[in-house]
């Protein structure tokens, strides 16, 4: 049983032997201290005094007393105002200590049969150009936020959308073929993805040519957009792609597949991936069958040239197109074909959307359109909606080129990492593939960290070199500590300390290693909020004030040193589960700790 729940408790017959009344456990709220005074756990009294019909230091005074007599949690009180704060007996953390440690899995809640079905979809990448710092917030996110969801026992499905078709695919495909040779990842060496990326820059290089020959002779800007042969070339192979011409078909494949080897690569470095991939190409005609549907139920209405919308004035919003003139397909009915298929494929009770702030407007109209269209999950279904991600020198753009690749950002993080850990000492003595194996764990810990540390909804500027710093609210200051409680508990093994099932009850704990204790169990709790908020950076943070704790702790107290062997014990058992929480809380963010640093 929890403390604060044993406590409430007696709170609750406190009342009821002092003056008579019967209260809820809703209405007493029990608190974690301020720092700036003694004790534990504070009572606010303000909601009895109706009840005792005192002033609230009469009140408290008067609680405080009974629970003090009558409470063996309560080994002494104080009262501030309308407050009653509490001190716990050292034997109930000794004893809370115990239920955690027993507990290999603390905070965690797995699922049943019966739990929720939560849909999440993140990554949605184009084919035409590889994932670059934008995906990676966007994949970290998704995936912690997996894991969290998972953590508080709802099945969770990953899923991930892919724009294999349009305009923008068709770009890089006719670059390849008039400026390619034939040239392919084998011939050229390079990832797949990165290849196929480099004709979508090259077509924007020589667009850009043909536009300013044009705007030379006299046309404007638009005329010149407007008669460009090799944009007017895109066009013509996207009508022939609709058709299904066999040549254009082929090649598409081709090119994806590249594509896709390149991006399982990256995926599988990131140490993020998915249960079921949707592509755009074989969602958009469901979607179309869907929005035609909808007109015959007359959910939906057409224009005089054809197209198809909704018009969303009764809930506020404007007119949505769902069908161009020409019949083709638009964002949004891609979106209502993927929900048709992925409804079709799960029992879906809560589908969540990790995309960025920029399509709000689209996700409002989704649910709308999706819950008009019959879909159960439609009206309540979540856009985690994220800011964007910036280098210290500003924004990025695909078709310049100027984007940070994912794949270059991670090598870079891992050659970062083993740089500044040769230069502290850390990888002295271990052997070149612990080495490496430590470099990539520093490094891509220090990538994850500082995105993850950074609410969701806020816009952020990625800086490589503060992300790898090892003090401060960094992932390296975070794996260090793991690694130095790990190198306590070897020391300890080869001394033939273990640290025993049950611990000793009768031993004098300092004020530091209570508060230890009493963060160690709020992990629970930092779980459910960080899954209700939908907000990964609540535990990211946590695992933050929890090393910084634990490091003030180390500073000031003997471990292995300690004379008292009672005392040795319960410090290696406190040692060792604050080890434990950083593993867990780091392991929900997609975030490995190292043996060691």
């Amino acid at each position: 049983m929890k403390i604060e729940d044993k406590i409430g408790a007696s709170v609750i017959e406190a009342i009821h032997a002092l003056y008579g009344q019967e209260v809820s456990p809703a209405q007493v709220q029990l608190q974690k201290t301020k720092k700036e005074f003694e004790g534990h756990l504070t009572l606010v009294v303000f909601p009895f005094l109706k009840i005792s019909r005192k002033a609230p230091e009469a009140t408290a005074q008067e609680i405080g007393a009974y629970l003090k007599e009558h409470e063996p949690a309560v080994a002494a009180f104080n009262v501030i105002k309308g407050f009653l704060n509490l001190t716990v007996a050292s034997a109930c953390w000794v004893e809370l200590l115990d239920s955690i440690h027993a507990d290999a899995r603390y905070g965690l809640t797995d699922a049943t049969d019966r739990s929720p079905l939560v849909m999440i979809e993140y990554s949605s990448p184009n084919t035409n150009k590889p994932l670059h710092l934008g995906h990676v917030r966007n994949n970290l996110l998704g995936n912690a936020l997996a894991n969290i969801l998972a953590a508080n026992g709802n099945r969770v499905v990953k899923t991930n959308i892919v724009n294999d078709r349009g305009i923008h695919i068709c770009k890089s495909m006719l670059a390849w073929l008039k400026y390619g040779n034939g040239e392919t990842p084998e011939s050229s060496g390079k990832k797949g993805d990165h290849l196929v990326g480099d004709y979508y820059v090259a077509f924007d290089k020589h667009y850009k040519a043909e536009v300013a020959e044009l705007m030379e002779k006299g046309m404007t800007k638009e005329e010149a957009e407007a008669a460009s042969p090799l944009m007017k070339e895109a066009r013509e192979m996207l009508v022939k792609w609709e058709a299904g011409d066999p040549e254009v078909r082929a090649l598409w494949k081709r090119m994806n597949s590249w594509v896709y080897a390149g991006f399982d690569e990256t995926y599988r470095m990131m140490g993020v991936g998915f249960d079921k991939i949707y592509y755009e190409s074989e969602t958009y005609l469901e979607g179309k069958e869907k929005v035609l549907e909808g007109l015959e139920k007359g959910l939906f209405y057409r224009k005089e040239d054809g197209s198809v919308w909704a018009d969303l004035t009764p809930e506020g919003l404007d007119q949505k197109l769902l069908l161009r003139a020409d019949g083709t397909s638009v964002y949004m009915t891609q979106d209502i074909g993927t929900a048709k298929l992925r409804f079709r494929d799960y029992p879906i009770d809560k589908m969540i959307y990790v995309v960025g702030n920029e399509q709000n407007y689209h996700f409002q109209v989704l649910s709308i359109l999706l819950d008009k269209l019959g879909f159960e999950w439609g009206k309540g279904l979540v856009h985690f909606s994220y800011g964007m991600v910036e280098l210290p020198e500003g924004k990025m753009k695909s078709r310049e080129g100027t984007v940070v690749d994912a794949d270059d950002l991670m090598a870079e993080m891992i050659a970062t990492a083993r740089e500044t850990s040769t230069e502290l000492g850390k990888l002295d003595g271990v052997s070149r593939e612990e080495a490496d194996d430590t470099a990539r764990i520093v490094g891509l810990g220090a990538l994850k960290y500082f995105i993850l540390k950074v609410d969701a909804r806020k816009n952020m500027t990625f800086n490589p070199k503060e992300s790898i710093d090892f003090n401060g609210n960094t992932g390296p200051f975070i794996q260090y500590t793991y690694a130095r409680i790990r190198s306590i508990l070897r020391k300890a093994a080869e001394a033939g300390l273990t640290v025993p099932a049950r611990l000793p009850e009768n031993v004098e704990l300092s004020e530091k290693e209570e508060g230890l204790i009493q963060l160690l169990a709020d992990f629970a709790g930092v779980v459910r909020q960080a899954g209700t908020d939908y907000n990964p950076s609540i535990i990211a943070n946590y695992c933050y004030d929890l090393v910084k704790e634990y490091n003030q702790f180390y500073h000031d107290f003997s471990i292995l040193r300690e004379e008292n062997e009672n005392l040795k014990l319960f410090r290696l058992a406190l040692s060792e589960n604050v080890g434990k929480i950083v593993r867990l809380g780091m392991g929900l963010l997609g975030i490995e700790v190292p043996e060691r640093m």
